[in-house]
């Protein structure tokens, strides 16, 4: 599971076994109980999922991956050698 980056108590990761159309899941929390969030990155930056993530953490998650959306496609691309 790549890390990308925490901010605020918000990890950003993909998943090793993960898949096409390039996305980013956002988690909060440690150990059983997690909340998560998974977001699509192209063509446009979407959520897709919300599992326990409160309003303000998914509009701040957003914010995040929208500044960072170009580094996510890189590592995304190195992760899975595309």
């Amino acid at each position: 599971m790549p890390v990308l980056f925490i901010f605020f108590g918000l990890r950003f990761m993909f998943f090793s076994n993960d898949h096409e159309p390039i996305h980013v899941h956002v988690v909060k929390g440690k150990g059983a109980v997690k909340e998560n969030a998974k977001f699509s990155i192209l063509p446009e930056i979407r959520l897709i999922e919300n599992n326990g993530l409160q309003a303000n953490e998914l509009k701040l998650a957003e914010a995040i991956i929208e500044e960072n959306a170009e580094i996510i496609v890189e590592k995304w691309n190195e992760y899975f050698n595309k």
